[in-house]
């Protein structure tokens, strides 16, 4: 367990999903959370009435934070320092992938991640579904859901029980490809 991971979430404006309204980060180190990071976002985008509802994020709120380029200056070298770990993890892999493109950012062509919703099925497979909300009811974790700090912290918290538990990062490695914004297909052994 003495590897790090960024646990991260993003939430969203609106239903195109390629633009961030806030972004959580929770770092875990040698088994232990040693860091958290949350700050709204200015989209640079209209919103939806439905992210708004969902996440009670709403233009005004953003309107004098930092937009996308300007972030990720800050958060480059967190997002850098280890292992991307998510909750349903394509989604964020996706909406981060999408950013760095639209805004023109170079970072790097690929980068390995793990899920936890993927990570809790096999781990946790009496559970009727692996919600970031179902998970931490049953495992007892504060969560605010829909809040990016809260739902990070969450999936890093989930993470911790999974490798306390004797599970293991190694099986659910995938590689996300930031330039076709998709996971690649995962290699086969032997």
């Amino acid at each position: 367990m003495n590897h790090r991971y960024i646990a991260f979430d993003v939430e969203t404006p609106n239903y195109a999903n390629d633009r961030m309204s806030a972004i959580g980060i929770t770092v875990v180190d040698h088994g232990a959370v040693v860091a958290e990071y949350e700050t709204l976002v200015n989209p640079e985008c209209g919103f939806d009435s439905f992210n708004i509802a969902l996440t009670g994020i709403t233009p005004e709120m953003t309107a004098h934070k930092p937009p996308f380029p300007s972030l990720w200056r800050e958060i480059e070298p967190l997002m850098s320092s280890g292992l991307l770990i998510a909750h349903n993890a394509p989604f964020d892999m996706s909406v981060l992938a999408k950013c760095l493109r639209d805004y023109g950012i170079s970072w790097r062509p690929t980068v390995p991640y793990a899920c936890t919703c993927q990570m809790s099925r096999r781990l946790l497979p009496q559970l009727p579904n692996h919600r970031l909300n179902t998970l931490c009811q049953y495992l007892g974790l504060e969560l605010d859901h829909h809040r990016a700090g809260s739902d990070s912290r969450a999936c890093g918290e989930i993470l911790l029980h999974c490798l306390r538990s004797g599970g293991t990062v190694d099986p659910f490695l995938r590689t996300y490809d930031l330039t076709q914004i998709r996971t690649l297909p995962a290699r086969r052994k032997g």
